[in-house]
């Protein structure tokens, strides 16, 4: 059994610790200990050691999208994000055409049992096709439909070996029936939809237990209509997501929020295959979007999507939301792992988790990507 090991400050049982020495052998972490010095032959860590990144909700980037359905668009993305930091991450579909969305979940399936030199596919997120039409944002109206219990099987029939997300309106009729015969199997999230608080609560009484872009695509919060915002907040034990661009949300929600119900939210990207592109126009699915100015919109100003990554995330929390480290590294890795169902094997720097690890810089760069113990080459 070969070692390698890596030494410097790292983020380690909540904290951040000078002179950690972290120990790998056959892709995982055997020992983090502290240490005086580096051994020799240790790499010695140019910034922070921290968790890889866990992404529930990623698209696309480098000019690729998960709807692309291909071998090629899947590494495309997977490696691109994995060089921004993500480790881990829930391949993202959207609204489509039963053929379109089909194909591209078997080549997420196919490529996942195949691995790759990218990121780790450990789900699925479906966002719709059951959503409301009033609450679509840049989702392709035309494929917006009824809840179907034998398309969501065929789909899940495809990759029954990853975890499932399925972004789901309340109101959309089925989603009851889908969400209380697919529970065990699927976890269940509340987004782009017109429901109000009380149908967002009886969502959870269901089954749900998932917030899809908090703010975004829901009702808002009123001191009067608490609406689909108010029911996440209120929540015990549901989880929400955040879009850290400081477009989709303001920093002083993110701050908010994040302060507010720490152990539930979870950073994601919702990148799409602009992400890591000069300016300019692309395609989502059917829609041409335009980015400039740090944001993808539809001609009509819509948001769609993000061309954010989890590093750009975290750095946005502690620079724009004002949030220390310490809080922000586990939205971005250790509670997205939980929604995936990967809490025991990523999310943390521990002896027998996957040596899924990121060195970022004092700058937010990332100077180190390693991939279930190897170095991520450039």
């Amino acid at each position: 059994m070969s070692h390698r090991s890596i030494f410097g400050r790292a983020f380690v049982a909540g904290e951040l610790r000078d002179g950690v020495l972290i120990t790998i052998a056959d892709q995982q972490i055997i020992d983090v200990r502290d240490a005086v010095h580096a051994p020799s032959g240790s790499h010695v860590a140019d910034g922070v050691i921290v968790p890889g990144f866990v992404d529930v909700h990623v698209h696309g980037g480098a000019g690729a999208d998960f709807m692309d359905a291909s071998a090629d668009a899947v590494a495309a993305v997977t490696r691109f994000h994995a060089g921004e930091g993500t480790t881990s991450l829930a391949a993202t579909t959207l609204s489509a055409s039963r053929e379109h969305l089909h194909q591209a979940v078997a080549a997420i399936a196919r490529a996942s049992r195949a691995g790759g030199t990218g990121a780790q596919i450990c789900g699925v997120h479906l966002e719709g096709p059951y959503i409301s039409v009033a609450r679509a944002g840049a989702q392709d109206v035309a494929s917006i439909r009824p809840a179907d219990i034998f398309e969501l099987s065929a789909l899940l029939a495809e990759a029954p070996h990853l975890r499932w997300m399925m972004t789901v309106a309340p109101e959309i009729d089925g989603v009851r029936a889908l969400i209380e015969h697919f529970r065990d199997r699927i976890l269940f999230s509340i987004g782009h939809t017109a429901a109000d608080y009380a149908g967002c609560v009886a969502a959870l009484e269901w089954g749900a237990s998932h917030f899809t872009h908090l703010f975004n695509a829901m009702t808002g919060l009123d001191h009067r209509r608490p609406g689909a915002v108010g029911a996440a907040l209120t929540s015990v034990e549901a989880t929400a997501e955040l879009i850290a661009d400081g477009v989709h949300v303001h920093p002083a929600v993110l701050r908010m929020v994040a302060l507010t119900m720490p152990h539930r939210v979870a950073l994601i990207t919702d990148a799409v295959r602009a992400c890591g592109m000069p300016d300019g126009k692309y395609k989502l699915y059917e829609h041409d979007i335009t980015v400039a100015d740090g944001a993808a919109r539809l001609d009509d100003g819509t948001l769609a999507g993000s061309v954010l990554t989890m590093r750009q995330a975290v750095q946005n929390m502690v620079e724009l939301a004002g949030l220390p480290l310490e809080l922000v590294i586990p939205l971005a890795a250790e509670v997205p792992a939980r929604i995936l169902g990967v809490a025991d094997r990523k999310g943390k720097i521990a002896p027998g988790y996957d040596a899924d690890l990121v060195v970022l810089t004092e700058r937010f760069e990332v100077s180190a990507t390693y991939l279930r113990g190897e170095m991520l080459s450039s």
